[in-house]
């Protein structure tokens, strides 16, 4: 069951359709500019060639660093990104995944509220392996350059965004 509630990202307002996972003090969302967008390949159930991989677990609470949150939040952050991790990666038919963390502006922490970026991962899918946090870094500047409190959020329009969601609430049902 979702929450009707609403869900703050930093300084930022995230629709509920863009949340797929809730605990009573985590959330798991689809990520505005996913590392692997654009990666390709085939669905069995539904034929669809371009799916998301990348989604993002935040605390409830808007908790700019790691180290800032209570033991409660600690442990209920990593064992939703542990239940979200196992269900994408067999969704996906991924066979590993990243777990990473930007803790701070000089670690490329662009969005100033912990959250644990969740990359399903197949052979392949970077050249060299350690390539995927030069990815995240560069995501995340983008995504910096992009955002703007007084503007509208333009990068994946909110249908995309909920349809992904949506389907991965499914899996968690």
């Amino acid at each position: 069951q979702m929450d009707p509630e609403s869900f703050v990202f930093g300084p930022y307002k995230i629709d509920p359709n863009e949340v797929f996972y809730t605990t009573g003090l985590s959330y798991a969302m689809v990520n505005l500019r996913p590392v692997l967008e654009g990666v390709f390949f085939v669905c069995n159930e539904c034929l669809d060639t371009k799916r998301r991989k990348h989604v993002l677990v935040c605390p409830r609470r808007i908790v700019k660093r790691f180290v800032d949150l209570s033991a409660e939040e600690t442990t209920d952050l990593w064992f939703t990104a542990q239940k979200i991790g196992n269900q994408l990666e067999t969704h996906h038919k991924a066979s590993s995944l990243t777990f990473t963390i930007q803790d701070g502006p000089q670690a490329g922490q662009t969005v100033p509220h912990v959250h644990i970026h969740v990359l399903p991962r197949r052979v392949d899918d970077f050249e060299n392996n350690d390539d995927v946090y030069d990815a995240i870094n560069l995501k995340e500047m983008e995504l910096k350059k992009k955002l703007d409190l007084d503007k509208e959020r333009k990068d994946r329009s909110i249908e995309e965004m909920s349809s992904e969601a949506a389907e991965y609430r499914k899996l968690f049902i």
